[in-house]
């Protein structure tokens, strides 16, 4: 007796159905609601004219390389000093997420210096820095290393040297303003001022939106991170920004995919009040991206002159009139925590869950190549005859199941890359989804049918041998944890 299509469809259906289940039962659910409108942003007034303006070019500058011991490594650095007589104002550049070289602020960082600024770009610290474990006072400390370095150079005006961060950075800085009175002022450029791990799911779920992925894709990535494990995205940059009694200069693009800048702004404004601090200046720049560019190619207009402009008249210059000014910002979600996963979905659970399965289909292969080497007797005439079907559909589920995994890690590389640059982005997005989707849906169908065979041969006469038992436990089993795994990652929920 033999399982008919019908049967096999109905058993397929209803563990599609007890699957898709599990991704809508279980924890953590993540929908960001709106960003109810705050008329303080609605008429933002146009920015002072006298803040873009045209700022003189001095002439040239010279290089300089510098290495400076810090807590547990060096650390290499590059000064710019105008060759114009000094002193001069003096600006160290503290870099966002990454390996953050000081190349990337060689344009800023050479344009500042003809316009009369002191500037220094180093590379960040590879000890204590990593993509699961930093220290956002290590980081500021290394920054002060660099302020102290400036002040002590005779072209330098100690009471007008400060710090630059962006991103990242702009959690780093504060710590550093808060901790050391040296740091005269403070710019800070695409600022979270909310925790990295609401400033991450809201630039997940924007960025998303933006490339039209599916709603499926989103709920994949934010249950990944609600698993992960990394001290540092509960940070609090609140209690530091309290502290920070500098002039602050903090500058926003209004079309930046990677920060809540409507709710980074509320943030700072609150900590700045909260700490008495009235020298702040505020700016919304037009089509500005994350980095405070057009699409990733020249700066925003009025960037870099707004940023020579406020240093350069500085103390003047710390209390503007307005405080907050430029284009309109339109922030459409609000910057939501994600909830942590439970026990069984964390980080550890789904590292054993693919070691599991993995050692499940590399059993199969190694047992049989054993047994092969040690030269068993043949397998009998019903075995023979009943198990190449069963190998052909157990080997079939192996490679779906790898083909699955790759095909995630792809596909959540493919999102990152196209996060970056956006244009034309979401067909390939799409069929990324797509092809994640129909693998599993593969997955399942192979693992019924397996199962339904592996009955139908066990009724005609199949006695399986140990490695045969080792093959079917090692297969069945691993891909069963895989679609266990996939129905928490919403794989099998619908929408799709």
């Amino acid at each position: 007796m033999r399982s008919g299509r019908g049967t096999l469809s109905v058993a397929v259906g209803l563990v599609l159905v007890a699957l898709a289940a599990v991704g809508y039962a279980l924890p953590p659910a993540f929908d960001p609601p709106p960003l109810s409108a705050d008329p303080m942003f609605q008429a933002l007034p146009a920015q002072p004219a006298a803040e873009h303006r045209a700022v003189p070019q001095l002439g040239s500058f010279r290089e300089e390389q510098v290495s400076l011991e810090a807590e547990r490594q060096r650390l290499e650095g590059t000064v710019r000093i105008p060759t114009a007589p000094g002193p001069h104002p003096a600006m160290v550049f503290v870099s966002g997420s990454g390996n953050g070289s000081r190349t990337e602020f060689t344009p800023q960082a050479e344009w500042l210096a003809r316009a009369g600024v002191v500037t220094l770009a180093f590379d960040k610290r590879t000890v204590g820095y990593d993509f699961r474990d930093r220290d956002f006072g290590l980081l500021a400390d290394d920054a002060l290393r660099m302020v102290r370095y400036l002040r002590a150079l005779p072209e330098v005006d100690p009471a007008r040297t400060g710090l630059w961060g962006v991103s990242e950075g702009g959690w780093v800085v504060p710590i550093a303003a808060a901790k050391s009175a040296e740091v005269a002022f403070t710019i800070l450029v695409s600022s979270p001022n909310v925790s990295p791990l609401r400033q991450v799911a809201w630039a997940l779920n924007e960025q998303l939106l933006r490339l039209r992925a599916p709603i499926g894709a989103r709920d994949l990535l934010t249950r990944a991170m609600g698993g992960i494990g990394f001290d540092f995205l509960r940070y609090d940059a609140m209690p530091a920004l309290r502290q920070v009694r500098q002039p602050v200069l903090a500058l926003y693009g209004t079309t930046d995919p990677s920060i809540p800048f409507v709710e980074s702004t509320k943030a700072l404004t609150k900590a700045l009040a909260e700490a008495g601090n009235d020298a702040y200046t505020i700016r919304f720049l037009d089509r500005a991206d994350h980095a405070m560019r057009i699409n990733g190619g020249p700066f925003a207009p009025g960037y870099l002159e707004t940023m020579g402009n406020w240093i350069l008249g500085l103390p003047d210059s710390a209390r503007p009139a307005p405080r907050l000014a430029g284009e309109t910002p339109v922030q459409r979600f609000q910057a939501a925590d994600v909830p942590a996963a439970p026990w069984y979905a964390a980080g550890t659970m789904l590292g054993l869950t693919i070691c599991l399965a993995a050692v499940g289909y590399v059993a199969a292969p190694v047992a049989e190549l054993v047994v092969r080497l040690r030269g068993r007797n043949p397998p009998a005439e019903a075995n023979a005859r009943l198990w190449p079907p069963i190998r052909r559909r157990l080997r079939r589920m192996a490679w779906t199941g790898l083909g699955l995994l790759a095909a995630v890690v792809a596909f959540i590389m493919l999102l990152v890359l196209f996060s970056v640059n956006q244009a034309g982005a979401w067909p390939a997005v799409l069929s990324g989804w797509l092809v994640v989707r129909v693998l599993a849906l593969l997955m399942l169908l192979q693992e019924v049918t397996a199962v339904a065979t592996l009955l139908a041969a066990l009724r005609d006469g199949l006695r399986p041998t140990r490695w045969q038992h080792v093959a079917i436990a090692g297969v069945l089993g691993g891909t069963g944890l895989l679609l266990v795994a996939a129905a928490y990652y919403g794989l099998f929920s619908f929408p799709w």
